[in-house]
């Protein structure tokens, strides 16, 4: 399990570079501005999850089930999360908006939630 996480942390962590280099540069001109701020919403978190995860890689062992748990629930919600705002911002730029994908974005961000508890049950524990 360790090792599935810091895979999750580095391929997140190099897509959340080659997704915001193509936000900030190809997608800028068919953007709104409001879609653009959801689309770097989506980049942000996707960092700032794929860092909690490589931290976590090395510190913890992911032998327990809360701490499986948790690593799951990171993995999975920014997929949720993330992935679904990028689908969302795209496919409204082109005028066929995925309006199925509008559930699943807080479906992540409640699953990036469910980690973060976790973890602080971790450290209560």
């Amino acid at each position: 399990m360790k090792e599935i996480i810091l895979i999750s942390a580095a391929v997140f962590g190099a897509l959340t570079v080659v997704i915001g280099a193509f936000g900030a540069h190809a997608l800028k001109k068919i953007f709104s501005e409001d879609q653009l701020k959801s689309f770097e919403t989506g980049v942000k978190y996707q960092m700032y999850h794929a860092l909690a995860l490589l931290i976590l890689g090395f510190q913890l062992d992911f032998l327990n089930t809360m701490e499986k748990i948790m690593g799951w629930s990171f993995i999975v919600g920014i997929i949720l999360f993330s992935f679904s705002i990028y689908g969302l911002t795209i496919s409204g730029a082109k005028g066929k908006k995925m309006t199925f994908l509008g559930p699943v974005t807080p479906l992540g961000g409640l699953l990036l939630l469910t980690g973060w508890v976790l973890l602080l049950a971790t450290f209560l524990n």
